[in-house]
């Protein structure tokens, strides 16, 4: 099954922040991967710990795809 091809007006849509599990969706990465990545702190953008959870700034996924920070909110 090909993996989900998001836009930039979808990821502008996730709000501030996203899981990492969807994060990983918007960089075509794998699940166990990903939480392999975070564990390792190589993941291509910051990852907060929340508790038990992590959670993906949205601002950095804009930053990394070269989406100015400023056109998100528009």
């Amino acid at each position: 099954m090909p993996k989900r091809v998001w836009t930039i007006d979808e990821v502008r849509r996730l709000g501030l922040a996203t899981d990492v599990e969807t994060a990983a969706s918007v960089l075509r990465i794998g699940r166990t991967r990903a939480y392999g990545m975070v564990k390792k702190g190589t993941f291509p953008v910051n990852v907060l710990r929340i508790g038990k959870s992590y959670v993906v700034p949205v601002e950095g996924l804009l930053t990394l795809l070269d989406v100015a920070v400023s056109e998100a909110g528009e």
